[in-house]
């Protein structure tokens, strides 16, 4: 079995009470790290740590709106103060928000701005302290395929998840001397509870109709996108940072 040295570690996962979040979580936990979980319907939150509990996991949840800087400050150091710092960040929170130009106003814009892109540059800048006094960390932002090649009537995602690109290269950048790697994701097409919230009826046909799109043929699974975050934040991906990777099956068709 590959070892990924994640025993121990203390991870902070935004948007982790189901979907990619959840999926996250559950392969973070069961690799022996400290896992908080952050989202904003209580009882679907602590349906998932219940289930990392039954599994014999470490997890600390809170319902958070990660709009809410004060709430966010509240919830990083509550995970602090319980487990002694933070050594894992992934910026997962986020909905789908695509539209035509002309029907997005100012305060959708804002709207989103604030939930993908604010909040994630609230917790990186109180989680990097603690990732420095503990010798280094990782961060994973999630974004979308849109933020590289953004599609017509793709608005306000495409633009705020390409500003979580930017972010992440920037970070990379800058805190490579602290041991601190900041990498992001670009998703494609992945079953989560959005989409289910989506489908119309039989949702195996309406998976099987979407994949059609996707070179591999099939859509991909919450738990495969958990096996990739536990790869990137582990002691084995210690000379990657920087990068946006596609979780896609070939979807993009920009690298």
């Amino acid at each position: 079995m590959l070892d990924l040295g994640l025993k121990g570690k203390v991870a902070v996962v935004t948007g982790g009470s189901e979907g990619l979040g959840r999926a996250t979580a559950e392969r973070l936990a069961a690799e022996g790290a400290h896992v908080a979980i952050c989202a904003r319907r209580p009882e679907v939150l602590e349906r998932a740590a219940a289930g990392i509990r039954k599994a014999g996991g470490q997890v600390l949840a809170r319902s958070v709106d990660v709009t809410r800087a004060d709430q966010i400050e509240a919830f990083i150091g509550e995970v602090a103060r319980e487990w002694g710092g933070v050594d894992i960040l992934v910026n997962n929170a986020g909905t789908s928000a695509a539209a035509s130009f002309e029907a997005v106003d100012d305060a959708a814009w804002r709207d989103d701005l604030e939930l993908k892109l604010f909040s994630a540059i609230r917790c990186c800048r109180l989680c990097i302290p603690h990732m420095k006094k503990r010798g280094g960390g990782r961060i994973i932002n999630i974004t979308n395929l849109g933020a590289k090649a953004p599609a017509a009537r793709g608005l306000p995602t495409s633009v705020s998840r390409a500003a979580g690109i930017n972010l992440t290269k920037s970070l990379a950048n800058e805190y490579a001397p602290d041991r601190i790697l900041v990498n992001t994701i670009c998703v494609g097409l992945v079953k989560s509870a959005q989409w289910e919230r989506r489908a119309k009826g039989d949702l195996d046909a309406f998976y099987k109709d979407i994949a059609k799109r996707v070179p591999v043929g099939r859509v991909g699974e919450a738990e495969e996108f958990g096996d990739l975050v536990a790869f990137l934040v582990s002691e084995r991906a210690a000379y990657i940072t920087g990068t946006a990777i596609n979780f896609d099956g070939g979807l993009s068709a920009v690298v």
